[in-house]
This record gives C-alpha cells, structure tokens and sequence, in this order.
C-alpha cells in the first residue's frame, strides 16, 4: 500500500498551510483526509482535540512524517508540496520558474518569484529536514522516498483540460466576475469548485467532498480552497508515482513537477469540451435555475 502526503505551504509562517493524505487501496487511491492547516492534522494524527481555527506554520518534516504514519498506518512514499524548493539555497529567480512559466505563461500560470526572505528560511529549512529524513528532492525522476515540489494551477490546467487558469481562489472572486453581486460571485465559485471536484475525485477518491462551498463563512472559504490545493499536490504526487508527471526545470538544483491527466479517465468524457462531460454536467446543475432570471450570469456561464 502507496501513501502521498500532500502540502499546500504557505511561504511565511503567519499564514496557514493545508495539508492532505492519500493512501492507494485495492479499489484505488482514497483520500485519507485533508486538513485547513498543519495544528489540524498534527491533533488529529495525535488524538487531541481540534484547534478553533487554522494557525499558521508548516511544523518540522519529521513532525509531519510522524503524523501521516500515524493517520496512514505507513510513512508516504512521496511528498508533494506546493513551495519553491532547490537543492541550493534559493535567493532570487529558479530555472524551473523559468521554465514554468516559458509553458504555462500564455495559460495564466506563470510562477511566483522567490526570494531569500520569502519563502527563503521556510524552504531551505523543510528541504533540509526531509533530506535528512531520506526524502531526496527528485529533479528528474522520482524516487522513493521522495520529495517533489508541484504547483496547483498548471496542475488544474492539464487534469480539467483548460485553455488556462482557472478561477477558483477565494481572494480574487472580485477581479474573476468585477460586475457580478457579491451572492453571484459565490455562486460562481461554488461551480468552479464543484466542476474540478467532479475531475478530482476519479484521480483520488473522497476529494469531491471537499470542493464545495456549502454553509461556509468567508475565513472558511479560504480554509477550505487550502484543503483543495493540498488534495491536488496528493494527486500530483499520484501522478508522479504513476508515471504520469513532467518535470520543467531549466538546471539541476530544482524542478516543478506538473502532471498529465490521465488518458482513460479523459476517454470517459471528463473534459468540459464535451457537453456530457460530468464537469459539464455539474456546471449545469450549479448554475441552472440562477441562469434563467440573470442574464450576466448566463453569459459568463
């Protein structure tokens, strides 16, 4: 039994960092759970009781190790985090954001430049400290155990099949849909969320739970899209195990592995191209009785 741990880490230890665990069983990948920050999956892997809110931190790689054996029942064999990491203490611009964005630049999905304070210390620390631990950062194959650094929006691109980014983060609704009312806007998130969870979930059983927007506050929201990003490291971790990923890296110090939908889960009509797609289908049903009486969001839809 193969188990992925995935980790959508904040670059500064103010800001939280979801978390997510998958193990392979007989009847394929299973999302084991995913968590808004990394004090809520350390006290659930401990028995203790869960925090009130998502605090900050990414915690210590043995102490994140710890804790997936203890959820999994086995250490993962390989790690996905969505950060910059090199085999080089990293100071400014990498190669693989280079190379990142040389591919995924004219999709929306350029790379974030790095710098020695931010994520900087976090980085080459987590580096560190899971080399130590026997997770080599992979760079052009993947080894196991392993690390391998990923990121979620080129990731989404490839596994929903879409021309470029998609518009799934809580923070920039405003600038996605700026003349559509704050209840419309949530709307629309609500379908974007629940059409890539629609993706999600053959790739990684269980994932298609978390996409959804449900009776959640706003600090919830943000909360929960953590949770969303962590599960889409898992799948890329997946990927990676599978055979089904690339790595772009312009040098040897660093790679960003992104991975390549998989071609019998596409031939059951996943993609939105087609419009009985079960992405389609969902985009459908979310948005049908709101499409009717608004004609604004009838045409963004």
């Amino acid at each position: 039994m193969r188990t992925v741990l995935g980790i959508d880490a904040a670059w500064t230890q103010k800001n939280a960092s979801g978390v997510a665990v998958a193990i392979e069983e007989e009847n394929g990948w299973q999302l084991k759970g995913a968590w808004p920050s990394v004090a809520h999956f350390l006290a659930e892997a401990h028995g203790q009781p869960s925090p009130e809110k998502a605090s900050g931190g990414v915690a210590c790689a043995d102490e994140l190790l710890a804790a997936t054996s203890a959820l999994a029942g086995n250490a993962p064999d390989l790690v996905a985090i969505d950060m910059p990491m090199a085999l080089k203490r990293i100071t400014s611009r990498r190669g693989s954001d280079q190379a990142i964005s040389r591919a995924y630049g004219a999709k929306w999905c350029a790379a974030h430049t790095p710098s020695a304070s931010r994520p900087g210390p976090i980085s080459d620390r987590l580096r560190r400290e899971f080399e130590d631990a026997g997770y080599g950062l992979c760079i052009s194959e993947i080894t196991t155990p392993g690390l391998i650094e990923v990121y979620p929006h080129p990731a989404l691109v490839e596994l929903c099949d879409e021309p470029k980014r998609l518009p799934y983060k809580v923070g920039k609704m405003r600038s996605y849909w700026p003349k559509a009312s704050p209840a419309h806007r949530r709307l629309l998130l609500s379908g974007e969320w629940s059409a890539i969870g629609a993706v999600l979930e053959p790739y990684l059983q269980g994932s298609e739970a978390y996409c959804s927007t449900f009776d959640l506050t706003p600090k919830q929201l943000k909360a929960q899209e953590d949770m969303i990003d962590a599960i889409v490291c898992c799948i890329c971790a997946i990927r990676a195990l599978n055979d089904g990923a690339k790595p772009l890296r312009d040098d040897e110090s660093s790679a960003i592995w992104v991975p390549l939908a998989d071609p019998v889960l596409q031939s059951k009509t996943l993609l939105p191209s087609s419009p009985h797609s079960a992405r389609a289908q969902v985009r459908r049903e979310v948005f049908h009785d709101n499409m009717l009486e608004d004609p604004y969001l009838a045409k963004l839809v």
